[in-house]
């Protein structure tokens, strides 16, 4: 069985699911193990704090990983939420904390998060997107200290017609920008499982994209759900084979103290 690895719990904001509870889950679905991956999200513009105590989420977390290291393999990891101007703080952050992976996403883009509906006033949903694609491109100018970019095509889970008229294609020169960036900077992307538990029938990003990662030259690939409650940990997981495959990977990826570790699919 795979990994899961991107997971939230109740140091999340937008989770009140208890660590242990992902953990139960993760082991009656038989994982070979788990991330941690809780949200930090420095200048959220919305209502909600994203952000937590680093001495109580490992606290928390190692002790779970004690308890249960002969059932399941448990890393601790975070999720970032970048925008340029969070450069510094948050190269510091990564620094003085030892996480085992750590993922670059975007979910603010100038000052609005995609998943508000005032994302999109007074544009397209053309325009929206290309504008959420070309803000990966500002962050990965500035930001280093990441392992994965996390749900590249994030927005097309909240636009006004999600992925209806959404395409690979459409976007073909900004995404090959962005992988190629990626590429060259040794860092991965993620099959993000929970587009398929958001109605889209496709991962986040689609497998075109991921194809098109491994066709130039990308290596590194996680696996996550995406999950924010018990139930949606390894979502859709019995597609996960396929995917992989079809895209041209015989395996996929783990972080463990930062370094990729490579298991068969």
């Amino acid at each position: 069985m795979y990994w899961d690895t991107h997971m939230h719990c109740k140091f999340s904001g937008d989770s009140t699911a208890k660590p242990e509870a992902m953990i139960l889950s993760a082991i009656q679905k038989k994982l070979d193990g788990v991330c941690f991956t809780d949200h930090i999200d420095w200048d959220y513009p919305g209502p909600t704090p994203f952000s937590f105590d680093p001495d109580a989420y490992f606290k928390e977390l190692c002790a779970l990983r004690e308890k249960y290291q002969k059932q399941l393999s448990i890393h601790i990891g975070v999720e970032l939420g970048l925008q340029p101007h969070l450069k510094e703080q948050y190269a510091a952050f990564t620094k003085n904390h030892h996480f085992d992976q750590v993922i670059a996403s975007s979910h603010v883009v100038h000052g609005f998060d995609p998943y508000y509906p005032e994302f999109y006033e007074e544009k397209t949903e053309d325009e929206a997107y290309l504008e959420y694609f070309e803000s990966i491109l500002e962050n990965l100018a500035v930001f280093e200290d990441f392992d994965i970019y996390g749900h590249i095509d994030y927005v097309v889970r909240y636009g006004p017609s999600k992925n209806q008229n959404y395409s690979y294609k459409k976007y073909k020169d900004v995404i090959d920008e962005i992988l190629r960036t990626l590429i060259a900077k040794g860092k991965g992307i993620e099959i993000n499982m929970a587009g398929f538990k958001y109605g889209l029938s496709h991962p986040n990003p689609t497998e075109d994209i991921i194809k098109r990662y491994r066709k130039l030259g990308g290596e590194i690939l996680t696996t996550g759900a995406d999950a924010h409650r018990p139930e949606h940990v390894a979502y859709d997981y019995a597609k996960l084979g396929t995917i992989l495959k079809e895209a041209g990977f015989a395996y996929y990826t783990v972080f463990k103290d930062r370094k990729p570790i490579f298991y068969p699919v």
